[in-house]
């Protein structure tokens, strides 16, 4: 018979305690304990249940006989998610998907399952079969080696996956997966930690990749606890506005590539559409030019883009100016404000500041600084900027604009676009090659040499 055990969990960090505790003593959190009943198995259950064969002791390799090679990657019919992934599927890996409710995190992984020519298990605790087929039914035509199961237990699943042997796994999700030896609720900590421990043993001994759908908490994090971000080798985040288009696939953990990558797709009433050129969907359309606009040359990964930046700068109503961001980080806006009254006399500290980037992305490469100061003092002044000019640039505290990193692939990107003239740090020059670019490339090395460049 199994041994009823209550325990305590944190539902931040997953540690445990055989009382409850107020303050976690592992990630200093308050309040996160919570209480979870367990079963613990015998040797004879759990040899019962036991889905592999191997029950020897693992036994200890010298480093020297290990052999390497190419892994053999299962690439997907979707670019995107290859370049997310560091360039497909790696067998045997457990792979994370987190998003918000109705962002199209089930529909993805749908329409991979339906579309790759492989055998594909696809494992809803969420929606019937019928529920399912609709569905696909709505995405493109794909191959039928797509097998459709309905179950949250994960010893039932385990073994159907075995009998099947199919070369990819879904599970959506693993919130509402459940194993049988604990007698807590599906969704709870030790339910969590518990069902991806199971599928990542499973994932590692028959090489078969595992995909797990994750739900997120109002904070914006994958819910469970942080220890499920620790069990899986990639941790992939959909995000986008579900009264919007665009989606954006970003990699927050990869252990077999990148963290740098970013896919972009297109919600279409007929799935999910790839967006091979997000430069071209980031900068806006306009028929004449306005103030506060700026165009930067920025980076995700080994991808050049275009990215409009947007300001605007208005007299404070109230005694407080306003300082608000999307996009960006609002520290270092504070911080580029500083830099142009210090440096260039503009003064913001009675004005409120908003600065948008087009497309709803986020970016963190800070060679979008030298656009977005240009953005700031053109809504200060209500001047524009010529519509075909960008910017490529870093800006310091003391005024000096820096170099970035790949240069070359911005300033291709931008002449690919049909851009004329490309501002970058004069720290970039060397070594450049100005003349197998159709773009004039002018050189700076401070913002008060932006300014007078743009506005004087």
């Amino acid at each position: 018979m199994a041994k009823a055990k209550t325990i305590f969990f944190c539902s931040n960090c997953g540690a445990s305690s055989p009382k409850w505790m107020g303050k976690c003593l592992h990630c200093g959190e308050w309040n996160t304990y919570q209480e979870e009943i367990i079963q613990k198995e015998t040797a004879a259950e759990e040899k019962r249940r036991a889905w592999s064969g191997k029950n020897e002791p693992p036994k200890a390799i010298p480093l020297s006989a290990i052999q390497t090679g190419a892994t053999h990657r299962l690439a997907t019919p979707d670019g995107e998610l290859n370049r997310v992934l560091g360039g497909g599927i790696v067998p045997g890996s457990l792979v994370l998907i987190g998003g918000q409710p109705g962002i199209g995190k089930s529909t993805l992984l749908l329409q991979v399952a339906v579309q790759l020519p492989a055998k594909v298990l696809y494992v809803s605790g969420e929606e019937s079969e019928e529920q399912i087929k609709m569905r696909a039914d709505r995405l493109p035509e794909g191959r039928s080696d797509c097998y459709i199961l309905t179950e949250t237990n994960t010893a039932k699943i385990l073994q159907q996956a075995q009998d099947l042997q199919p070369q990819l796994l879904v599970v959506d999700s693993i919130q509402t997966m459940s194993t049988p030896h604990l007698d807590s609720a599906p969704g709870g900590v030790s339910q969590v930690r518990e069902c991806a421990a199971e599928l990542l043993r499973f994932a590692k001994e028959t090489n078969i990749p595992v995909f797990l759908i994750g739900h997120i908490n109002k904070e914006g994090d994958i819910a469970g606890p942080k220890l499920l971000e620790h069990i899986v080798d990639c941790v992939l985040q959909f995000e986008g506005d579900r009264h919007n288009t665009y989606r954006i696939l970003r990699t927050l953990k990869n252990r077999f590539g990148s963290t740098d990558e970013m896919g972009i797709y297109e919600m279409r009433a007929a799935g999910l559409r790839e967006v091979s050129n997000p430069s071209e969907l980031l900068l806006s359309q306009k028929d004449e030019e306005l103030s506060g606009c700026a165009v930067a040359a920025t980076m995700e990964g080994l991808r050049p883009m275009l990215i409009e930046t947007q300001a605007l700068v208005s007299k404070s109503v109230y005694g407080t100016p306003q300082r608000s961001a999307t996009g960006f980080d609002m520290r270092r806006l504070q911080m580029l404000l500083a830099v142009l009254e210090k440096r260039c006399g503009y003064y913001f500290s009675m004005n409120d500041v908003f600065l948008n980037l087009a497309g709803g992305i986020r970016v963190e490469d800070p060679a979008i600084d030298m656009a977005i100061v240009s953005a700031l003092v053109s809504s200060l002044l209500d001047v524009s900027i010529p519509s075909n000019v960008c910017f490529a640039g870093e800006v310091g505290l003391s005024g000096e604009i820096r170099a970035v990193s790949r240069i070359e692939q911005r300033i291709a990107e931008a002449d690919r676009l049909g851009f004329k003239e490309i501002y970058i740090s004069k720290y970039n020059a060397k070594g450049l090659d100005n003349k197998k670019y159709g773009i004039r490339v002018r050189t700076l090395g401070k913002v008060e040499e932006l300014k007078v460049a743009l506005f004087v």
